[in-house]
């Protein structure tokens, strides 16, 4: 359904791709929109944004189990995120028993939502097979953030491909077009940068865009320019993951002392235990003690 819809919606399918979610959720609220595949756009970015604010309750609370597959689709989500290990277990089986039969290829917010959650669960290959079936650019962005994470440059730039014959201009094919030029290094991350930088001129600036530029100049050793653009991120959201995570790096590489990174590691071990950068830490310090207990006396 992304990017299909009519430039009625542009303002408030533009602020979620850009993480502007107050922006997406205040322009939804506003919209008068009358057409009713309109309004349920609207609605499920509405809906969307709440989910990415962790606001899950108003999303449990406003979406009746009869509302329709792709708004039940989004309270799904919502209740996946906000449950226990037990719950996050029965609805992830719930996704897997609807995949088995195939999802309905029109119908990409469903589509994106079982992605999502066996990304969540490091089933990168379910992921991408639910999404192979679909045909928007979101799912396409989607797709090419997992050949990243894979370290699959050469599926990445495949999709980034597939993007740009649909819709070169779009906000998700410029997004798309820097998070490849940031994994190709050298020169195409000053391309990167200008991008990002593009996108805050001509919408504003948001933690991702601002998160954007600043992995840019980290990359080029820029690093006391970074430090402004990652201070705005924070200051906008003290709470994200991915500014936590560059404050760490970056504060590591101007070779401040150990205690300024490890508050961020902290407030991210606190806010976001089951991010794959805590997964991967914990993994790592088990591993350590394994090899220390084989060698201890």
């Amino acid at each position: 359904m992304a990017n299909q819809g009519p430039d009625q919606l542009f303002e408030i399918r533009n602020a979620f791709y850009l993480g502007n979610f107050n922006q997406c959720i205040n322009e939804a609220q506003k919209s008068k929109v009358s057409a009713l595949d309109l309004k349920l756009e609207k609605d499920i970015l509405m809906y969307r944004a709440y989910v990415a604010q962790k606001k899950y309750g108003v999303v449990l609370d406003d979406i009746r189990p009869s509302a329709g597959s792709e708004l039940e689709a989004i309270r799904l989500l919502a209740d996946y995120l906000s449950g226990d290990r037990s719950r996050k277990d029965k609805l992830r089986e719930e996704v897997e028993r609807k995949s088995s039969t195939g999802f309905d290829p029109s119908n990409v917010n469903e589509i994106l939502v079982a992605a999502t959650i066996f990304y969540y669960e490091d089933n990168l290959e379910n992921a991408l097979r639910v999404l192979h079936n679909a045909d928007s650019l979101e799912c396409c962005a989607m797709s090419l953030q997992i050949y990243l994470k894979l370290d699959r440059l050469d599926l990445a730039r495949k999709e980034l491909k597939r993007m740009q014959e649909k819709d070169e201009d779009a906000t998700l094919t410029q997004l798309a077009t820097a998070w490849v030029n940031l994994a190709l290094g050298a020169e195409k991350t000053q391309e990167a940068y200008y991008i990002f930088q593009e996108l805050a001129d001509k919408f504003g600036p948001t933690t991702l865009l601002l998160n954007g530029q600043a992995v840019a100049l980290i990359n080029q050793g820029k690093l006391e320019e970074a430090e402004p653009l990652l201070q705005d991120a924070f200051e906008r959201d003290s709470n994200n993951p991915e500014t936590l995570i560059n404050m760490m790096v970056l504060n590591q590489r101007l070779g401040k002392p150990v205690e300024v990174s490890n508050r961020y590691l902290s407030q991210l071990k606190d806010s976001h235990a089951n991010h794959p950068f805590i997964r991967e830490i914990q993994s790592k310090e088990q591993e350590l003690d394994r090899l220390t207990a084989q060698y201890a006396i």
